[in-house]
């Protein structure tokens, strides 16, 4: 039985997504996909929100360990303080969000590259997402180091005071010093990647950054001087030693890629050279 073109019309045809005559996408659909993908990335986050506000209590008793040594050898003691009745759920929020953002990163990031993808090319493609693989293992690694540097500082500091006095500690500005301390070391873990992205993009050579090594180890005990407030050498070398061996390790996989490159330029060369017959 055949179909009546009234039905044919009757029916219901999928809706096809328009393109420019180029195969690209116009804005209009851009935005569409950048809204779709925001709101994702949004829900992720607010659902990371509620399983870390489930974990605050196990990330207070974290934060609380520093103090809890450094009460067990002080006469005097030492504590975390509430200052106001709200603090204690202003600090739990502040800590879900933080969570949030950590836990849902698969999600957003994600979204993310499947945003930016289809403007890349195939090789750019390869560095992206070499480069956020490597960041987010190194970014943790920077955020634990940054942890066991914590019960260091927070040792020395307090040190500067009398033991027979008690040090209280403001529970929101701990947390915050805390929080920034470890996204702070955390993000420098990711600097090394970031040149070496420069370098396979073919913006930064590998001998220019390796030219900058003076500068480099200034800029590190600089950012380890404040990164760690404390007249301690050694909580500075615990932090300067990685962040200088990451460096260093980014320049040496610049110098072998700025090689590589050249031999294939080379080869490039070679093969497309004219025969002695050919020339002029």
């Amino acid at each position: 039985m055949t179909s009546t073109p009234a039905a044919e019309r009757g029916r219901r045809q999928p809706k096809r997504r328009k393109r420019s005559p180029d195969g690209r996408m116009r804005l209009g659909e851009h935005l569409v996909e950048f809204r779709n993908r925001l709101v994702v990335s949004i829900i992720a986050i607010v659902l990371g929100m509620v399983g870390g506000f489930l974990l605050s209590g196990q990330v207070l008793d974290l934060i609380r360990v520093p103090v809890t040594l450094l009460d067990a050898g002080r006469s005097g003691g030492a504590s975390i303080n509430f200052s106001n009745i709200t603090q204690a759920f202003d600090i739990r929020l502040q800590m879900s969000l933080a969570l949030g953002i950590v836990l849902s990163s698969p999600v957003w990031l994600y979204e993310i590259w499947m945003f930016l993808m289809p403007g890349l090319k195939k090789s750019e493609r390869a560095y992206a997402l070499g480069f956020v693989g490597a960041a987010i293992p190194l970014f943790l690694a920077g955020c634990f180091t940054g942890w066991t540097l914590l019960p260091r500082i927070v040792e020395v500091m307090v040190s500067f005071a009398p033991s027979e006095d008690t040090a209280f500690f403001d529970a929101k500005y701990y947390y915050t010093f805390v929080l920034q301390l470890c996204l702070a070391v955390g993000v420098a873990y990711v600097m090394p990647v970031l040149l070496v992205l420069l370098n396979f993009a073919g913006i930064l050579a590998g001998r220019t950054i390796l030219h900058g090594w003076r500068w480099a180890i200034v800029l590190v005990a600089v950012f380890a001087a404040v990164a760690t407030p404390a007249a301690d050498i050694v909580s500075m070398l615990l932090l300067m030693v990685p962040m200088l061996v990451l460096y260093f390790l980014a320049v040496g996989i610049a110098l072998l890629n700025d090689r590589r490159r050249a031999k294939r330029l080379a080869k490039l060369e070679r093969e497309f050279e004219p025969y002695p017959e050919e020339r002029p």
